[in-house]
């Protein structure tokens, strides 16, 4: 059965959490630390113009010497982040991921933010759903006749 991305985020009920562009880099470090998420979107109003994540602290402030007080969002953000639908399938999302080595997927439906997929999330799933086949043919092992 093909899983789609609208029933993982469907299932997550989880905010996602996002910034505006134009905040200094060291509030967005604090929401993702209070949060405990690595990540954010940037909308510009209702636009998504980006994603913020650890990686983009460390790369882009940290290793560049910047002051995260004085370093907005906009500067140091990864732009134009490859965004999916909710109508494409965990298992596409995980090939996606694991090709391009994102961490993060921004699921837009009609250009509008839907949803925010981590790697983590996509590996839960899959493990999720390996557990429910591994009982599946344990079950129908245990009920099958003895030859």
């Amino acid at each position: 059965m093909i899983t789609l991305l609208r029933e993982l985020v469907e299932d997550k009920h989880r905010e996602v959490h996002t910034v505006a562009p134009d905040i200094p880099v060291i509030d967005a470090v604090r929401m993702m630390n209070r949060h405990k998420i690595g990540a954010l979107v940037v909308l510009d109003g209702k636009e998504l113009v980006g994603i913020f994540t650890e990686r983009d602290v460390l790369t882009r402030i940290v290793g560049d010497g910047l002051d995260p007080a004085s370093t907005r969002v906009q500067q140091v953000m990864t732009s134009n982040p490859v965004c999916v639908s909710p109508d494409m399938s965990v298992e596409d999302a995980m090939l996606l991921v694991t090709e391009k080595r994102f961490r993060h997927l921004p699921v837009l439906q009609h250009g509008l933010l839907y949803g925010f997929i981590s790697s983590g999330d996509l590996t839960r799933w899959l493990v999720r759903d390996q557990k429910h086949h591994i009982d599946d043919l344990s079950a129908y092992i245990m009920d099958a006749p003895a030859h």
